[in-house]
């Protein structure tokens, strides 16, 4: 069950925006050390079908993973919703895939619920396909 929204931190929609875009640069900029910054130290993620991590070290571990595997990551965020402290927001994404030099795209919703102006909860659900490839969700 969702915390009581009477406890919940409400952010302005000027605060959540600054985080999106701070959150965008620093991905963009694959800076590790201002990412980890940016989640709590009890952060939760869960992120498409990899299990769920627990704690900003786990977090971070899969983002070095992730960003070994990513080259001229260029992404960009927008913000769709606020409502106290949780936010949704999608990202689009390119990179060329450092294992297979493919150029590469990405879409994904985020949701995030956010503590003292970092992420303690990151949900975040994407599809990546081939530059110029067919579609790669089995659902069709």
């Amino acid at each position: 069950m969702p915390p009581d929204p009477k406890d919940a931190e409400a952010m302005t929609w000027e605060a959540a925006m600054r985080l999106v875009q701070d959150v965008e640069a620093a991905f963009g900029a694959a800076d590790l050390t201002r990412i980890a910054q940016g989640f709590t130290e009890d952060a939760v993620a869960r992120f498409a079908d990899f299990p769920e991590m627990q704690g900003r070290d786990a977090i971070m571990a899969f983002l070095r993973a992730r960003f070994a595997r990513t080259k001229g990551y260029k992404l960009k965020k927008t913000l769709h919703v606020l409502m106290g402290d949780m936010l949704a927001n999608t990202w689009d994404a390119s990179w060329e895939d450092a294992r297979t030099g493919k150029p590469m795209l990405g879409r994904g919703t985020e949701i995030w619920r956010v503590r003292e102006g970092r992420i303690a909860l990151w949900d975040a659900t994407f599809n990546v396909w081939e530059k110029g490839g067919p579609p790669a969700t089995p659902v069709v």
